[in-house]
């Protein structure tokens, strides 16, 4: 069977269950004695060992498996949950990361080797002297010297002296499994299905459940009546693979029974892996699985694509229908025009939040992230985390990890102060990092705020001028923020020293691309000794936004409603020239002014007159007047991207499609600053 089919389904679902694993460790390590955090690592563990197995991927499936032993001493109390345990699951959770990502990349389990990790584990029993090493020559031992723990009850022993009278013998067998086996209840259930094609089993030790669940470790034992004699028995099991021993034994009974039943009568006592006796719990189980995926389900996100397409398509001949003019239109038609728009903006909702997902998904992974850079840096940090719930489109989701550990990661190295350095200063010795996200209109906000030391503005400018990124003269003409921006500009970096977390100045350029790719901005917020806050701001959806149109020369083109804080007019006569840029004097603050027509080289269709028309934008705390020759009003756009071709284009984000069919040009207000 091809099991590339299901890769996809397993990298989702082992994603799902590490991130589940990851938060269970963490809440682990505060308080090692809860049994059900166990319980819930435990079967995650045993849920990725299985899966593993079914694939192939035998480096994830015998790591989980020696995860399961150590997990089940601490579930069992022979093993004590301490730091060290924590940290050596903690290093197993990230080498089976790192072989789920290497089958995202090429199919194939990571690079790791998974023999030193598993040796630690081995180690850990070992040392508490719980249970032996589950490695081969021990496997070996054991079976050598073997003896049987199953015992006679007495219904059992009634059962195999009246077995005797119909001439069927009982013996006591000893199954022992290859230490390699993936599957070792698969593998049962084919041992006990051969042997009941001979005769009965009345007794499993461990228990039908519990060899179902593959709570044994590589033997089981039964008590088998059958007509078969030893040799054959011992045959049919060892023709089926992945079984390294059979021992059998016949039993020995005594006395007579004077109503002798036939043997068959048997199947309705202790039947280990019977089908009819499982039927009411599988039926169980499935109804509760049924209960919970019929809430959600995995979606393809081009099957979204496609339909967010075809909802596009039809807010452009909703659009189309309302640029028809006709005088011989009826109130039907307008009507009709009218219920069309709320069709297509409750079906614009439904796929909007289709393609919503919570960012709980991405800040999930930060808290082990803070808790490892705290132990490297020899600091105390407490993570705070707020508005996970908040919802952000799925493509956001993917691609606004990496801004975030960069930020984090300035925060913890450069922002906040060795515990020394702290209690000096009077705070307190564990420095606070905070993670907030929330809805702000028709944009998401992530701030990343610290309590440490803020950003020296004096060493931002000396770094800066060291590494001539500006001038001068430039500099001394900068306010404060401005000079913080700086932060932003590739190669920059104040780390005094080069070490694994930073200091290669590959950090902030990296957020700010990122951030502005997805159509979002980064601002800064600094005060020396209190403290940095960065604010991202990023939009609801990436396909479709309100946008102000507009038309340059004889071009029509979109300004985002997002990015406009006011429309207004200003006289010609009232603009100046400060350093070669065009201002004007509006509500007592120095507005610049942008002539698009000279940006975009649109040619101008009349001579300047005495009044313009300004649309001012904003960029964080920066605004600015863009001068358009005519307004058109507030539209509904879908964004189209321009290709490969015309990526590189920085004014322009994108295009549209009007109701006309012709296309206007989507303008990045963002770029314009």
């Amino acid at each position: 069977m091809d099991m590339n089919q299901y890769l996809d389904i397993f990298i989702e679902e082992s994603k799902e269950h590490l991130q589940d694993m990851n938060q269970l460790l963490l809440k682990l390590e505060a308080s090692t004695d809860d049994l059900s955090l166990l319980n819930e690592i435990f079967r995650i563990a045993h849920t990725l060992k299985g899966m593993s197995g079914t694939m192939g991927y035998v480096k994830m499936a015998n790591l989980t498996h020696e995860m399961e032993n150590v997990l089940q001493s601490i579930r069992n109390k022979e093993i004590e949950a301490n730091e060290h345990i924590i940290d050596v699951l903690f290093e197993c959770f990230d080498t089976l990361e790192e072989y789920v990502n290497g089958l995202i990349k090429n199919g194939v389990e990571g690079d790791l080797d998974p023999k030193p990790l598993i040796k630690k584990l081995s180690n850990i029993m070992n040392n508490n002297s719980m249970e032996k090493s589950h490695d081969e020559e021990d496997i070996k031992d054991e079976e050598n010297n073997s003896k049987f723990t199953i015992d006679i009850e007495d219904i059992t022993y009634n059962i195999i002296n009246k077995a005797r009278e119909s001439n069927f013998s009982s013996f006591k067998i000893m199954v022992v499994l290859n230490p390699e086996c993936m599957l070792k209840a698969a593998r049962a259930f084919i041992v006990f299905n051969t042997l009941e094609k001979f005769g009965e089993i009345i007794r499993s030790k461990p228990s039908a459940e519990e060899i179902e669940d593959e709570k044994f470790d590589n033997a089981f034992e039964i008590i088998y009546i059958t007509k078969l004699d030893e040799n054959t028995i011992r045959n049919e099991i060892l023709n089926i693979s992945e079984i390294n021993e059979v021992v059998v034994e016949r039993i020995k009974v005594e006395g007579n029974i004077n109503k002798p039943q036939k043997i068959k009568e048997t199947k309705k006592i202790n039947k280990p892996v019977s089908k009819n006796n499982d039927k009411p719990k599988k039926e169980e189980k499935s109804n509760k699985l049924k209960s919970k995926t019929s809430k959600t389900v995995r979606v393809d996100i081009d099957r979204l694509d496609n339909l967010m397409n075809l909802v596009s398509e039809l807010i452009i001949i909703k659009t189309r229908l309302e640029d028809i003019e006709d005088s011989k239109l009826n109130t039907n038609m307008n009507e009709a025009v009218e219920y069309l728009e709320r069709i297509t903006t409750s079906l614009h909702d439904a796929v909007m939040k289709v393609r919503m997902v919570p960012i709980e998904r991405t800040f999930n992974r930060f808290p082990r992230m803070v808790r490892d850079l705290s132990k490297e840096l020899g600091k105390e940090i407490k993570l705070y985390m707020t508005g996970e719930e908040t919802e952000v489109d799925r493509t956001v989701i993917d691609e606004i990890g990496d801004p975030l550990i960069h930020l984090l990661r300035n925060s913890i190295d450069h922002g906040i102060e060795d515990p020394k350095t702290r209690e000096e200063l009077g705070k307190p010795k564990a420095g606070n990092v905070y993670l907030r996200a929330y809805p702000d209109g028709n944009n998401v906000v992530i701030e990343v705020e610290d309590d440490g030391s803020g950003i020296s503005i004096e060493k931002v400018r000396d770094k800066a001028l060291s590494k001539g990124l500006v001038s001068k003269e430039t500099i001394a003409n900068m306010n404060n923020d401005e000079i913080v921006n700086l932060l932003f500009k590739p190669g920059f970096s104040t780390a005094e020293k080069i070490s694994d977390i930073s200091g290669r100045g590959v950090g902030l350029d990296v957020v700010k691309t990122k951030i502005e790719s997805l159509g979002g901005l980064v601002e800064v917020h600094s005060e020396m000794n209190m403290g940095s806050k960065f604010i991202i701001r990023l939009p609801l959806t990436l396909a479709i936004i309100q946008a102000l149109m507009v038309t340059i020369g004889d071009e029509k083109y979109a300004l985002p409603l997002n990015s406009i804080k006011e429309i207004a007019t200003i006289k010609t006569n009232t603009i100046r020239k400060v350093h070669n840029q065009e201002v004007v004097l509006f509500r007592n603050n120095t507005l610049p002014i942008l002539r698009m027509n000279e940006i975009l080289q649109v040619n101008k269709i009349s001579e300047d007159k005495d009044e313009m028309i300004i649309v001012v934008v904003k960029k964080g705390d920066k605004i600015a007047g863009l001068v358009v020759d005519n307004l058109i009003g507030q539209q509904e756009v879908v964004i189209k991207s321009l290709g490969k071709y015309l990526s590189g284009i920085k004014v322009i984000a994108g295009a549209t499609i009007l109701g006309n069919g012709q296309i206007a040009l989507i303008v990045d207000p963002n770029s314009l600053f």
